[in-house]
């Protein structure tokens, strides 16, 4: 395991300022060889561009790449290589608010990791190292690359934390009913839950290898730094019961370098207040604590003119900002992230960068037009380097089988085509 920290600079070298991004969605498998070396020479421009001093001379670098993959299909990266590529895909994700940070990524390189019982003691190290006893850590763990197979680690968790949703015979379901599906995918496949059940359960993860049949495995709850949410000035938000995870580490999305895949890459910055506060506590079909802190607050529900909801939500922001604070755990909230986020945007148009973004995420839920970042458009495309969501790792995360396992899909296949 080799972990990357923060560079001693943060500034970003760019030798040249027209940057032509790929548009095009990279194909789920990174072994379409028409489509690696294309994709490769960009990304080592890229490199020799804006991190010269990391790597030695292009041309050189090129030669061996395309010896590679003319010799095995594929090609590895660099340290260097990695690195780069992996705080570039936080850089170009759209959806994200907090990229000013980008420079600050911690990469653990773990692509010896293949096994799935080295894989569960590798997620816990990140939860850990991630979670730094609440001075959140902006971490990547990068598995295994994709082969001409497919994906050889795969995670099918959306979050490395979340919380099991048991559903009731009335209909209803005790905990969040998001992960309803995947909590009952997760018992099929060994978890023993605790008893008795609650509504903050930690769902277990489920994790496949090529080598290593999907299985559940329990999260240490020592490993999860959880947060009770209390309100500055309502104590009897207290009695609501509620609490929140300190991580929000995303590990179902497929990290995409120069044509090659890494399925298995999850990451985590920290989290803003209004993700907990606006949707996990909030939605209607998540845990819908809008009607219960409205009550609380003693307002009228009658009329949707008395804003009561919109008052109630401000109400659980607070709270969920005012815990995280007496817990010293690291949270961002909507108007500081957005000025982040205006810096950022001009940071890369000083590098000869555009900042593509897509306003409908980077902008907050509670008052809106109250941030810079409300009143300005920027483009909404996806260059590379990138993070990219795929169709399966939604079904599993939903709690879906999605039928052949990566293990008995490569017992099936014995000649790689061409071959």
């Amino acid at each position: 395991m080799t972990v990357t920290q923060r560079p001693a600079s943060s500034a970003i070298q760019v030798t040249r300022s027209s940057e032509q991004p790929s548009h095009r969605r990279p194909n789920v498998s990174s072994v379409d060889d028409s489509d690696l070396l294309p994709r490769a020479w960009e990304f080592l421009d890229l490199c020799h561009r804006e991190i010269p001093d990391q790597l030695g001379g292009l041309r050189r670098r090129w030669a061996e790449v395309r010896r590679e993959v003319a010799e095995t299909g594929t090609y590895r990266h660099t340290r260097a290589e990695l690195v780069f590529g992996a705080r570039a895909a936080w850089r170009n994700s759209v959806r994200c608010v907090g990229r000013i940070r980008w420079p600050t990524l911690v990469v653990r390189d773990a692509r010896g990791v293949t096994g799935a019982r080295q894989v569960y003691r590798e997620l816990v190290r990140h939860l850990r190292f991630a979670t730094n006893g609440g001075r959140i850590r902006s971490t990547i763990t990068i598995f295994a690359p994709d082969d001409w197979l497919g994906p050889r680690v795969r995670i099918w968790n959306e979050q490395l934390v979340r919380y099991a949703g048991w559903r009731e015979r009335d209909g209803g379901v005790l905990g969040d009913p998001r992960y309803a599906g995947f909590t009952e995918q997760a018992l099929r496949r060994g978890w023993r839950p605790p008893d008795p059940r609650g509504r903050f359960d930690l769902l277990p993860w489920i994790i496949e290898t090529a080598g290593d049949e999907p299985r559940a495995y329990a999260v240490p709850r020592r490993a999860v730094l959880e947060v009770p949410l209390r309100h500055p000035e309502f104590a009897w938000f207290a009695d609501l019961g509620l609490r929140w995870h300190a991580v929000p580490v995303i590990s179902n999305m497929r990290l995409h370098i120069g044509g090659i895949d890494y399925s298995a890459a999850p990451f985590n910055g920290f989290y803003l207040g209004d993700e907990i506060a606006s949707r996990n506590l909030s939605d209607a079909d998540r845990y819908d604590q809008v009607k219960a802190v409205a009550r609380g607050m003693g307002l009228t529900l009658g009329s949707d003119r008395t804003l009561w909801r919109d008052r109630a939500v401000v109400e659980i922001n607070r709270a969920v900002l005012h815990s995280f604070d007496v817990a010293g755990v690291t949270m961002a909230d909507h108007h500081s992230e957005a000025k982040h986020f205006m810096r950022f945007a001009d940071r890369e148009e000083t590098a000869g960068r555009c900042p593509y973004a897509d306003w409908s995420w980077i902008n907050s839920h509670v008052v809106p037009p109250q941030a810079p970042t409300f009143h300005r458009l920027w483009p909404n495309v996806e260059v590379q380097p990138n993070f990219w969501l795929d169709d399966t790792a939604r079904a599993l995360a939903r709690g879906e089988d999605t039928g052949t396992t990566l293990r008995q899909f490569r017992a099936s296949v014995s000649v790689r085509p061409g071959c």
